[in-house]
């Protein structure tokens, strides 16, 4: 095997470099549909703000020379467009140098982003993202055959991504190991999918074997990737069929396509095509890539002592970068279902008993207990994400959750258009409020006899009537 040429992986290099850039597309998608309300200049939390009081150190990118709403837009859109040619395959048509720069921009592009996303941008698929996105600018194209350095630095993204998660789960929460956590995790998820009630009510014994089989796929098969193939292959080819177990059964973004892309890159493509002769790799490539091979390994120290810790981190970057990252998902499982309903009335009297209030639909968290859960990821719906953590904790919303509401009470546009149903189409409400309700899945003969997916009961107010101050 040449460090820096290996034709058996041409067709993994290919595929995994079109799925690559089909997330890339879906990410500054979603930046370019969502941004105005969350982080633009009249946002809830506007970047102009926390580029003023963060150094460029510590969240570098573009935006910390300059911000405008305008050019984000600019930025994310572009994003989109280099994104999607790459999935048409346009690098391959390029000199190698050229085609490497363009993956570059993307990784650049899509740092500028999330340096300064603050808390919309705080999820471990941001990290995973970018730093796959970075070892994809050494990955090369169809100049030169695919470098072997830089397949091993992917297996070991995708162990860390999964050997990570499942060494959380033991180490967390005592259901996965009694492998009872599947009685509560299909329902308590951030945002379920429309299969989610369907899984919830497979009996418990089949419960029971999906966890057995979680800590099969995350402890047991990542180590396999690094022995010779085609067990390499079969493990990897495991791993993607338990991520799309996972893309059926929840909303999770794009985290599952992109671990699923990941594993495509560790299979012998050679098994299923031959690939076509190489130019050799050029010296300044070769360089290139050893540096930043030696580089990377350096910095990995870190998340691989975070594995083997009792204090384990999940989702952790540990540089500005997002070169090298900490991963784990779910060390702790909900038995509760809690859920935020935000609510406003047109009456200007002072609410009292008989006041009249109309819900806020969301596109994708539960509130409407007739409507079935929605299939949205790869797509991600940053506010629906962000008012599933507010109803876990208070403080961690408090940040963004009053602007959000003020600017329900503003009639803002570009908020409402992150909802799914805005009850007060001609004229903003006088008040609006938020209470907390215990949602659960219906059973069986619930769901037969009043057609409802959820029912819910009111547990406490969590913001009491509120109006814009004159």
């Amino acid at each position: 095997m040449e460090w820096f040429g290996d034709g058996d992986y041409w067709l993994s290099r290919l595929v995994f470099q079109r799925a690559l850039a089909g997330v890339y597309v879906v990410a500054f998608l979603t930046a370019a549909l969502q941004f105005r309300a969350l982080i633009g200049e009249r946002g809830m939390l506007p970047v102009p703000a926390y580029v003023r009081r963060t150094p460029f150190r510590q969240a570098p990118g573009l935006f910390q020379l300059r911000y405008s709403d305008r050019l984000f837009a600019l930025c994310a859109w572009a994003g989109v467009v280099l994104s999607a040619a790459l999935v048409a395959g346009a690098a391959d048509r390029l000199p190698l140098a050229v085609a490497m720069a363009w993956w570059a921009v993307l990784w650049v592009l899509y740092l500028s982003i999330v340096n300064v996303g603050q808390t919309w941008y705080g999820f471990g698929w941001e990290s995973l993202l970018l730093e796959v996105g970075f070892l994809a600018v050494f990955l090369g194209n169809e100049r030169t055959a695919p470098p072997v350095l830089v397949l091993f630095l992917l297996r070991w993204v995708l162990f860390r991504v999964e050997f990570g998660a499942g060494l959380i789960k033991l180490r967390g929460d005592r259901c996965w190991r009694d492998l009872t956590c599947l009685y509560y995790h299909h329902e308590t998820q951030p945002m379920p999918s429309p299969l989610s009630w369907f899984f919830h009510r497979l009996p418990r014994p089949l419960h029971r074997i999906e966890v057995l089989a979680n800590h099969v796929a995350q402890l047991l098969l990542p180590v396999l990737l690094f022995t010779p193939q085609p067990v390499a292959t079969v493990a990897a080819a495991a791993i993607a069929l338990t991520q799309l177990w996972l893309v059926l059964s929840g909303n999770f973004s794009w985290l599952n396509w992109l671990t699923i892309a990941l594993a495509l890159s560790a299979m012998d493509g050679s098994l299923v095509a031959r690939p076509p002769a190489s130019p050799a790799a050029p010296l300044w490539y070769e360089v290139v890539v050893l540096a930043v091979t030696a580089g990377l390994l350096f910095l990995s120290h870190r998340p691989a002592r975070n594995l083997f810790s009792r204090h384990q981190r999940m989702n952790r970057s540990y540089d500005s970068l997002h070169l090298v990252n900490a991963y784990g998902a779910f060390g702790s499982v909900g038995r509760v279902r809690h859920e935020l309903v935000v609510e406003g009335t047109d009456d200007t009297a002072t609410p009292h008993v008989g006041t009249v209030w109309r819900e806020y639909g969301f596109r994708g968290k539960p509130t409407d207990v007739r409507r079935l859960p929605r299939q949205f990821a790869p797509y991600h719906l940053r506010l629906d994400w962000m008012m599933w953590f507010a109803a876990l904790s208070p403080a961690y919303a408090r940040p963004w959750f009053g602007p959000f509401v003020e600017r329900l009470l503003a009639g803002d546009r570009d908020t409402l258009r992150l909802l799914g149903h805005n009850p007060f189409p001609d004229a903003p409400p006088a008040y609006v409020r938020a209470r907390l309700y215990r949602y659960r899945f219906t059973t069986w003969r619930e769901l037969r006899t009043t057609g409802a997916w959820w029912h819910r009961t009111l547990v406490r107010e969590f913001l009491g009537p509120t109006r814009l101050s004159r």
